[in-house]
């Protein structure tokens, strides 16, 4: 064995043992480590490994190295993102320390290089065969046998390289493979590396064999399934199955069968199902499908009705208490109840709530539950637009399920609830049907005693159920749908109820979201007032219970706080918590000039009040609309300019200047959409205001379609109108004469604030709006 003493880099590692011939992979991340490693690039030279004792030590000494290592070539010095160094080293030989030179700022050792004897005997050669031999054994045992690899190995014909090249690449601990390291002695080497060898052949082998056998039992117990089914066909033709009894799960089925209560035809079918499941294996697709579809048959409330409580008055009691006015709901609902008390077998109406947000449609609904003393479910319908929402999906069709109806009467548990279909009027039509032609089945007393979902396939009746649906427009609501249902109007609320119903229930409820108690708080009347008028503008109470918990959050702030005492919130408070007023009475400033005018106009949340602005210009007799205005209220800004044409001797105006000029009419707010007829007379009284100079009063507003002819022509919300223009400061409204008949639906909160001015035709209409016109009013 020659041997060679010289100076060499040393570098520490942990984990890690090079041997020679072999190419591997060092990561280099300390720093004196990082060091040795750049002066070797730099300088080209060896750099020698040694194996660190205690892994747990950062900065190795001497004495914490083994002292026999494998000088090794740097191929290639490479810097990862992350900032750690990584050697590519190609072991060249074996070296043993003779002893340490220095240790900072790069650790250097004069060593003793040592190489393999060229020698090799017989025993050496064969050892080295059969080592060969085991080594591609070893491999062919992985899962995907390293072709390369073996190619390597067979290629190898020095016993010390081949010895060298297959303990590196086993998974060996690194003390053992230090162990080989320093085994000089060939014979010795392999025998060594022969026995790390056979022990992982021998785990390799293990595992295999644990592989095989639970792939043997994974097919055993498909065998044994396969068995199984065939044994229960095989019993199945020969009569052989009811004799042995029905499975705990069928026992269970069909003891719900009998409970159920179901009409025959329902009972037949379900027994029908049960047999098909005692035939079908559990594992087969169709088996949770018709499990799934006798739960829900099971669970249907075919026969239980809960007791009605028809006492009238203390229904009564209940609408009274849950609600502030609304007495032609009220009335309407205790007339059921009395009809209900002398026929109980009589079919219950369907009734719908038609109203502007925030009015208390839904909480309506809760209340017929209350007095009732039924169940309450509610169904949102508000943007469903497949019809299957409704009936139900067929069975044929994965994940189906009933229909929103059946599913409402499941969670209900009774035949006979209060069921609320939410926002009737948002359903839509698309290319999966019509949600609406759906609901002319369900909502109609003639047919739906024998309802049928398409995924139940039976007739459910639907009799006994109160359906309740509310709406906010019924324009979209199909004319056979709304011919179903007994329509009830619920209109905006006026100031004086608003506040008596923030006094009984939006305040209560706010104290109590808050965390307040009524004797930390105290609200007055002119604080509630001082709201509603400045900080609300809505037919319902939403925004008002929403600013009424503002304010009292600022309450609660010094409550937690510390501060002790009870608070009593004064109307100057209400500007310093909730900021400037957001609403504010701006209808004498806009009327101040001819040409502007006052109108009413009706919306999907309740009444409202618009400013029609007309101005003229220089020009050739054109007309320009302004303020996003439909079709419809186009039409009547010509006609009201072409009878303004016809008046306009009467006007004081000259006939032949239309010509000369252009006549511009505008409605302020451009960004909101506006149409329909009622604004003809306030167009009208508009341009009679600009061409004969004389302004529009600006505590008057009016309504009202126009004829070529003068006329006035009736209109609708009159109710929702008034009540606007009530809330607006208005004291005069000007109506058509034909709407008298719509006068004792108006409050009579506002009827008490308004002067009614009953037009015939539009004379009538100048004579009451336009300032010195010697106004001639038909007071109600």
């Amino acid at each position: 064995m020659a041997e060679e003493t010289v100076e060499l880099l040393i570098l520490p590692v942990r984990d890690v043992v090079v041997f020679p011939g072999v190419v591997l992979p060092i990561a280099v991340n300390r720093p004196r480590s990082t060091a040795a490693a750049q002066e070797a690039v730099r300088t080209r030279s060896r750099i020698g490994f040694l194996l660190q004792r205690n892994t747990s030590v950062e900065d190795p000494g001497p004495d914490d190295l083994y002292r026999v290592g494998t000088v090794a070539s740097v191929v290639r010095f490479v810097t990862a993102a992350d900032g750690v160094h990584h050697l590519i080293c190609q072991g060249e030989q074996r070296f043993e320390v003779r002893e340490f030179l220095s240790s900072d700022p790069v650790l250097k050792a004069r060593v003793t290089l040592l190489s393999d004897s060229e020698e090799v005997s017989r025993e050496v050669e064969a050892r080295a065969l059969y080592l060969r031999d085991r080594a591609i054994e070893a491999l062919q045992l992985l899962p995907q046998t390293p072709v390369e690899l073996v190619s390597t190995i067979q290629a190898v014909k020095a016993p010390g390289q081949l010895a060298d090249l297959v303990i590196s690449v086993t998974d060996a601990d690194s003390t053992d493979k230090q162990a080989i390291l320093e085994t000089l002695d060939l014979g010795a080497r392999l025998d060594r590396v022969i026995g790390a060898l056979s022990k992982r052949i021998e785990v390799l082998k293990l595992s295999r064999e644990i592989g095989e056998k639970t792939r043997e039992a994974l097919n055993e117990r498909q065998k044994q399934a396969v068995l199984r089914e065939q044994l229960r066909q095989i019993r199945r033709e020969l009569g052989e199955e009811e004799s042995e009894g029905a499975s705990l799960e069928v026992k269970e089925l069909t003891e719900a069968i009998e409970r159920a209560g179901m009409p025959d035809e329902a009972k037949e079918q379900a027994l029908r199902e049960l047999h098909r499941l005692e035939r079908m294996p559990e594992g087969g697709g169709e088996h949770s499908m018709v499990r799934t579809y006798l739960d829900w048959l099971v669970a249907l409330p075919w026969s239980k009705l809960d007791p009605e409580s028809l006492d009238i008055e203390s229904a009564r009691r209940v609408l009274d208490a849950d609600h502030f006015g609304l007495e032609k709901v009220k009335r309407r609902i205790l007339e059921f109840l009395a009809v209900r008390k002398l026929n109980p077998q009589g079919r219950s109406p369907i009734l719908c709530f038609v109203g502007p947000p925030g009015v208390g449609k839904t909480s309506l609904g809760q209340s017929i539950a209350r007095a009732l003393g039924l169940k309450f479910v509610r169904v949102s319908l508000g943007g469903v637009h497949d019809e299957a929402e409704i009936r139900g999906h067929r069975r044929t069709y994965l994940g189906a399920l009933p229909g929103n109806i059946i599913q409402a009467l499941r969670r209900a548990g009774t035949r006979n609830p209060v069921l609320m279909l939410d926002e009737v009027d948002k359903l839509s039509a698309s290319i999966q049907g019509d949600p609406y032609s759906a609901l002319l089945e369900v909502l109609d007393p003639e047919q739906n005693s024998t309802f049928r979902d398409n995924y139940i396939g039976l007739p459910f009746d639907l009799s006994q159920v109160l359906f309740i649906c509310t709406a906010n427009v019924l324009d979209g609501i199909p004319a056979p749908l709304r011919d179903r249902m007994e329509l009830i109007e619920l209109t905006g609320y006026t100031e004086e109820e608003k506040l008596e119903i923030a006094r009984r229930y939006l305040a209560p409820r706010q104290l109590a979201a808050n965390g307040l108690a009524s004797s930390e708080v105290r609200l007055s009347d002119e604080v509630l007032r001082r709201i509603i008028a400045d900080y609300t503008r809505e037919s319902g109470v939403r925004s008002l219970e929403r600013q009424i918990g503002a304010v009292l959050r600022s309450i609660a702030v010094g409550v937690a706080s510390g501060h002790e005492g009870s608070a009593e919130i004064a109307p100057d408070d209400v500007l310093r918590i909730l900021g400037a007023p957001r609403y504010h009475g701006e209808i004498a400033m806009r009327t101040s000039v001819p040409g502007v005018a006052t109108g009413l106009a009706w919306t999907p949340v309740g009444g409202d009040i618009l400013f029609i602005e007309s101005s003229r210009v220089p020009g050739s007799g054109r007309l320009i609309l302004t303020g996003q205005l439909g079709d419809v209220m186009k039409e009547s800004a010509q006609a009201a300019v072409t009878l303004v044409k016809g008046q306009a001797e009467r006007l004081g105006v000259d006939p032949s200047g239309f010509d000369k000029i252009d006549l511009h009419i505008h409605v302020p707010a451009g960004a909101i959409p506006k149409d329909g007829p009622s604004a003809g007379v306030a167009i009208f009284t508009s341009l009679a205001s600009l061409l004969s100079g004389r302004t529009v009063r600006s505590d008057v507003a009016m309504t009202g379609e126009i004829s070529l002819r003068g006329l006035v022509l009736p209109v609708g919300g009159i109710k929702e109108k008034t009540v606007a223009a009530a809330r607006a400061g208005i004291r005069t409204v000007i109506l058509p004469a034909r709407n008298r008949r719509d006068y004792d639906d108006i409050p009579e909160s506002t009827r008490q604030r308004l002067q009614f001015v009953w037009a015939e035709r539009i004379d009538d209409v100048l004579s009451a709006a336009l300032e010195g016109a010697g106004a001639r009013r038909a007071a109600a």
